[in-house]
């Protein structure tokens, strides 16, 4: 499949659940309405449409959500996606979490031929963690990563930058990281979901700052490790580790996205800045056959934008889409 920029699309992000067990400030509201279990898609549906992209040219498939490891028989989807690994026609199924379920399903994600997953990780303090995801355990998350060290799962915590929240915490976060084996990938805020004006220009730290305020410790070497997803890593030196940056405002990386995403209700968004999306349930349900699933797959990816307009900005409103961002999956 390739956009009408030439971008080949082989990423599909898939969020299983709109729900979660935390309420991250910068991501949920406390309060959050969650989509009744009529418009969410069957984890058999789940399954047939990430077939549908694996045979179209998808190569590499995340799961997220919400939190993806609450979705009631999340197992049976991710054992039944791990056969695409099996015959070569997947290169990586991986997932997003926030590591609260993880010493539950550890083993279980690498039995299914998970190896590589994404931890949302934002400060390594207790009272800290509480209050930024509100309902959220940091001892729970620990033994979580624990667990997936212990299954053979390699982790990368991706840790949003807050200002005036986590930004003395880089130090402590690269070190640890170092020590546990963790990659560690940091990340601008989105302006996604309405959380108040004042709230979203508040939370907002270009990378470029919290950049130049690591340096004063830490040695970084460029580096050419990628995933396929937008970051941009260099090593650290005095670890060994590495250090990645995702900047959708300050350096968006559009020109080489190969990504769309699907949400637990079948729409399909090119962009994860924009409004525009495609209606999948609807031929998905219409028929057995995958013709028409095909044909509205073609024609939402013929629709691809060349780039988001993330914008935070004092003199215009903070939100760029109004969905939050546990709805797209990130």
């Amino acid at each position: 499949m390739q956009d009408p920029f030439g971008r080949s699309i082989s990423y599909l992000r898939v969020s299983v659940t709109d729900r979660c067990d935390f309420r991250c400030v910068y991501c949920m509201s406390e309060d959050m309405s969650f989509l009744p279990k009529t418009e969410v898609l069957s984890l058999e549906e789940l399954d047939r449409l990430c077939g549908t992209f694996i045979r179209m040219g998808v190569r590499k498939l995340r799961l997220t959500g919400g939190e993806p490891l609450v979705r009631r028989g999340i197992m049976t989807l991710i054992d039944s996606l791990g056969r695409h690994l099996q015959t070569g026609a997947l290169d990586e199924l991986t997932l997003t979490t926030n590591g609260s379920q993880l010493e539950k399903y550890a083993v279980d994600l690498f039995a299914a031929g998970v190896r590589r997953i994404n931890v949302s990780l934002d400060t390594l303090q207790a009272d800290k963690f509480a209050a930024i995801t509100r309902w959220g355990k940091l001892d729970k998350v620990m033994a979580g990563l624990k667990a997936a060290r212990a299954a053979g799962l390699q982790v990368k915590i991706n840790a949003v930058a807050l200002r005036g929240v986590n930004d003395d915490e880089f130090d402590e976060m690269i070190a640890w990281c170092g020590r546990e084996g963790f990659d560690l990938v940091l990340i601008e805020v989105m302006p996604m979901g309405e959380m108040g004006d004042a709230t979203r220009l508040d939370q907002y730290l270009p990378l470029s700052m919290a950049r130049a305020q690591i340096q004063r410790r830490w040695t970084l070497d460029e580096s050419d490790y990628r995933t396929g997803g937008p970051a941009r890593y260099y090593t650290v030196r005095e670890t060994g580790g590495r250090l990645g940056f995702i900047t959708p405002l300050t350096h968006n990386f559009c020109e080489s996205c190969n990504r769309v995403r699907l949400t637990c209700t079948g729409t399909l968004y090119m962009c994860l800045g924009q409004n525009d999306a495609a209606d999948l349930r609807s031929p998905l349900r219409a028929s057995d056959g995958d013709a028409d699933l095909e044909a509205a797959i073609r024609e939402a990816i013929s629709r691809k934008p060349k780039g988001h307009d993330f914008v935070i900005d004092r003199r215009q409103a903070p939100t760029a889409v109004p969905r939050h961002m546990s709805v797209t999956g990130g």
